[in-house]
């Protein structure tokens, strides 16, 4: 009796670690399939286009004549929109993450943390109108009479919007995962409630509080269609949010319609700049491991 139960539950134990092992080659296979994809098309677009001209170009206009495929512009303007979003939606999401995990009251938490939560669930499309038809026209009233309607600053405020409820509910959680222990030793030792959360609480979630700000600086790079209806599809190299861009990813969706015969190096470009888009994430996933790895050397 004993033996059969025994192996019925390894039998049951193999089935789930086969099923897992399953799902994690299906989860590889697709990221091989994606990157294989995207650079061996892009290796045939760099067979007309020479890659110092792609990386540092100051012009981009690849279906228009004179075509030019410097993708500065759109580096630019993606850059502008994700750092613009992260200024705005960091700290506000790191100070309601604070207050909920720290200083609200249960039931404040139980009911504020899913009202924000819903933010994220909200289509991005939705977005893009409330930045075009009530976000610009509130700053054209208020505070920049000439402001144009497609803009930097209207995509950041959205992005950031967007991106808040990723940072205030996983740091929240992380911020929560710290022992109490750590805070009633911090209050021990003499120190203030704010100093405890500075010293000891923060920075025992900063793991934590770092992957949320890298999701969702993630998801603000790849943002489309809110970003394409705030801040339009006109290449602009610039910095100063007041004037129209384009993004990476609002160029994919606009050259993706149809109107650009595959296999020419004007469609090629959808891929030569998907890899790039990959490129930088992927940077940007390093550089978090990174930082993280210093941060817990130092204070693990």
């Amino acid at each position: 009796m004993a033996a059969g139960i025994v192996v019925q539950r390894k039998r049951k134990e193999g089935f789930v670690r086969g099923l897992s092992f399953l799902c994690a080659f299906v989860s590889v296979l697709t990221t091989i399939g994606i990157v294989w994809t995207l650079v061996s098309e892009t290796v045939v677009f760099f067979r007309d286009v020479g890659i110092g001209e792609f990386l540092f170009g100051t012009r981009w206009s690849p279906v228009i004549e004179p075509r030019a495929f410097g993708i500065l512009p759109l580096f630019a303007g993606t850059m502008l929109v994700a750092i613009g979003a992260a200024l705005l939606a960091v700290p506000i999401g790191l100070f309601v993450a604070i207050y909920l995990s720290e200083y609200a009251a249960p039931g404040v938490r139980r009911w504020v943390k899913p009202v924000l939560e819903l933010l994220a669930g909200i289509p991005t499309i939705v977005y893009g109108f409330f930045a075009l038809f009530f976000v610009t026209p509130l700053i054209q009233r208020y505070l920049l009479p000439d402001l144009p309607t497609f803009n930097a600053l209207s995509a950041c405020i959205v992005v950031a919007i967007m991106i808040l409820p990723t940072i205030a509910s996983l740091s929240e959680d992380a911020l929560r995962s710290v022992p109490q222990s750590l805070r009633e030793g911090g209050l021990a030792m003499g120190a203030t409630k704010g100093e405890v959360i500075r010293s000891i609480v923060v920075r025992g979630a900063f793991s934590g509080i770092m992957s949320s700000v890298l999701l969702a600086i993630s998801r603000a790079v790849g943002e489309t269609m809110a970003v394409t209806l705030a801040a339009g599809m006109q290449p602009n190299l610039t910095v100063n949010p007041t004037e129209t861009i384009q993004t990476m990813s609002a160029f994919i969706v606009q050259l993706a319609k149809g109107d650009t015969p595959r296999g020419t190096t004007e469609y090629q470009t959808i891929y030569a700049v998907g890899l790039t888009l990959f490129a930088i994430t992927l940077v940007m996933n390093l550089m978090a491991a990174r930082l993280v790895k210093r941060f817990r050397y130092n204070y693990g």
